[in-house]
């Protein structure tokens, strides 16, 4: 899908998310990446092939 050079990565690479945003609809919290890769503003994550990707666990750790 990516058409611009260097290419993107992959929609199965692990730095996926480094693709570039090519839709965007932050009313409804998701996002388009060129390597067909749906971005939710959660931080979850849709691949070309109808598998999801859990959002990211963040931890926060607060000093005492």
């Amino acid at each position: 899908m990516c058409r611009h050079s260097p290419a993107c990565p992959s929609a199965d690479a692990p730095d996926r998310e480094a693709a570039r945003l090519v839709a965007y609809h932050p009313e409804q919290g998701w996002g388009l990446l060129c390597n067909g890769v749906v971005v939710f503003d959660d931080t979850g994550e849709l691949l070309p092939d109808g598998r999801s990707v859990p959002p990211h666990q963040v931890c926060c750790a607060h000093a005492a």
